[in-house]
């Protein structure tokens, strides 16, 4: 029975060890790009959420594009809007909003690469293309 339970043990560590090789760890580009895409959805839910406070209208546009080299200003520029510091939604987006200038800037800056610095593409976000059925 021992030495069915040390086989069986052995066989749970190897196949463990097996499917955390194959995963492979986030890197400094997946993680910008999953929260700038998690910020960008947090500011949509925001804008068109009815139970917010009215001044959520008036907050800087939050479209971001981690390959757009003005999305360092556009991030700036959103933490540091004076506006909505009542509304706890608009701080958690904020915080966020931080955390991603700070990885961009600090532990990321050697790893990602720009691709334009068109300032006015974050403006006016490209809509994805709609599906036909």
């Amino acid at each position: 029975k021992l030495s069915t339970m040390k086989m069986l043990l052995l066989l749970i560590a190897l196949l463990s060890a097996a499917l955390l090789a194959s995963a492979a760890p986030p890197t400094c580009y997946s993680r910008v790009l999953s929260l700038s895409k998690e910020i960008t959805e947090s500011f949509k839910e925001l804008q068109t959420s009815k139970t917010v406070d009215s001044c959520v209208g008036t907050l800087p546009r939050l479209y971001l594009d981690i390959h757009n080299y003005c999305v360092l200003a556009k991030l700036r520029d959103f933490v540091a809007y004076p506006g909505c510091d009542r509304v706890l939604e608009v701080n958690e987006l904020k915080e966020k909003a931080r955390s991603l200038y700070t990885i961009l800037i600090s532990y990321c800056r050697r790893d990602l690469v720009f691709l334009t610095d068109d300032c006015n593409a974050l403006e006016i976000p490209i809509s994805p293309p709609i599906e036909h059925s």
